[in-house]
């Protein structure tokens, strides 16, 4: 017996692929403006929205594609990046002039920064492929 496909863009992964190019577009078109407009006001927090935007994309597509290892490592990164950013937001706000996608552990987004690396990392266990002696 072979193991079964279990695609993680399929099913509820639809919505949680949904949900990464919605933060992808969002992040990347704010990261786009601010580094175009007013970049020397805070190129730390406009550089960490595009890194952003770079990691909800790559998500994404990996997750599309059921590029299971990709989609772990960006999932990961985003989820540190989230808890960094979040603390140094908080204890140094000095550090960040301007808000970026994840300052405030993605407060200005209703937290779904990060809760969604969660719900990701989550998704993935769950489409994990088991041997037919382990199911």
């Amino acid at each position: 017996m072979t193991n079964a496909v279990r695609p993680t863009g399929r099913g509820p992964g639809r919505v949680i692929l949904v949900i990464y190019c919605i933060f992808a577009l969002a992040a990347g078109a704010r990261a786009g403006v601010q580094i175009a407009t007013k970049f020397g006001e805070a190129p730390l927090a406009y550089a960490l929205s595009a890194i952003a935007a770079v990691i909800y994309l790559v998500a994404a597509v990996a997750l599309s594609r059921n590029a299971r290892r990709v989609a772990l490592v960006a999932i990961v990164v985003e989820l540190i990046g989230v808890i960094v950013v979040g603390l140094l937001s908080v204890f140094d706000p000095a550090a960040f002039p301007d808000a970026t996608v994840w300052s405030g552990f993605g407060q200005g987004y209703g937290y779904v920064p990060l809760v969604l690396p969660l719900v990701g990392l989550f998704w993935l266990h769950r489409t994990r492929v088991t041997s037919p002696a382990a199911a």
